[in-house]
């Protein structure tokens, strides 16, 4: 599969049979590909990057090298998962980064939302091109590129405005000179799910929710500060759970908090008490470019409603945001 065109006879993968053949071809062309040299993976978590990961491991073993660098950004135990998973259980190969710290101190301040997607994603590159350099025999760069990624990038080829841009490797410095090496990049998102699942990833990894690459640094609006940072992650993880426990969480596409930088006089153990707000986004959708709103009943809102104003410090009200795409984009910032 070295073409970036699908071909119109490629079977879609819809069942383990078809994933696990897709499998075998691949660990044989990437075997191929790559010899006896190293593979570079920035492993984010994400499915697509888990995936390319679970069949580089089946292909290369040792030879595959994941860079997890957590920014900070993630939400709750999510970067302790990935290196649960990844280290503990599949024996990688896996580099821990945690340049929370790092990131932070660079975003202090700055509220503009595409000053801070350009901080954190400029950044992200130099904490990974680093550890890049101190690698020896690396010659190959995996990456979890998938099809709609070559299909978007093909619309901006051709003049048409940008669905998303999509980093990858567009943006490592020039002095990084590897060949990619992209398995996926001819399946779909359904497709990869299957084929993660095939491959013995945790079904909450293979099926994780859409997550901007700024992670919770464009959902903490404004300026970033820690503690209304760490007051969104554990909102978030309530939110998460409690649509767990109701069957939600496969049944809306994407769904998360926001916490902006304002603050509402609330009540507390009987005294005023000044909070942030915490915002419900759950849409559906099938192509990102518009959305609906999920109805969630308002049972399962009232509860999270309690827990997040009884279990978050520095939140004292939950708010729904019932505005479809357009006008509104999926993402607040």
């Amino acid at each position: 599969m070295n073409s970036n065109v699908r071909p119109e006879t490629m079977e879609r993968i819809t069942n383990a049979e078809l994933a696990n053949k897709f499998i075998e071809e691949q660990i044989s062309e990437v075997r191929k590909q790559v010899g006896d040299k190293k593979v570079l993976l920035a492993l984010s978590g994400g499915v697509d990057s888990s995936v390319v990961a679970a069949l580089l491991l089946k292909a290369i073993g040792k030879q595959l090298v994941c860079v997890h660098v957590n920014h900070g950004l993630m939400r709750k135990n999510e970067s302790e998962n990935v290196v649960e998973v990844f280290r503990g259980q599949l024996d990688a190969n896996l580099i821990y980064i945690d340049a929370t710290d790092r990131f932070l101190d660079l975003l202090k301040g700055v509220a503009d939302p595409e000053s801070k997607r350009k901080i954190i994603g400029k950044e992200f590159i130099e904490v990974f091109a680093e550890e890049a350099r101190k690698l020896d025999g690396v010659e190959f760069l995996a990456q979890g590129t998938i099809y709609p990624d070559i299909l978007e990038s093909i619309k901006q080829a051709e003049g048409k405005k940008a669905v998303k841009s999509h980093h990858n490797v567009g943006g490592l410095p020039e002095d990084l000179k590897f060949e990619l090496v992209e398995p996926i990049k001819l399946l779909f998102k359904d497709e990869v799910r299957v084929v993660g699942e095939t491959l013995g990833l945790p079904h909450a990894m293979v099926y994780r929710q859409p997550f901007p690459g700024p992670g919770l640094g464009v959902r903490c609006l404004g300026a970033i500060t820690r503690d209304r940072l760490n007051a969104l992650r554990e909102a978030d993880a309530i939110l998460r759970e409690e649509f767990d426990k109701n069957g939600l969480a496969e049944k809306v596409w994407q769904y998360f908090i926001a916490v902006p930088d304002i603050k509402s006089v609330g009540v507390k153990d009987d005294s005023r008490y000044e909070g942030w707000p915490a915002i419900i986004r759950a849409v559906n959708t099938k192509d990102a470019m518009t959305a609906t709103i999920e109805e969630i009943p308002y049972a399962v809102l009232h509860k999270i409603t309690q827990r997040i104003t009884n279990e978050v410090e520095g939140i004292n009200r939950v708010l729904y945001d019932l505005t479809p795409k357009p006008t509104g984009t999926i993402e607040w910032e």
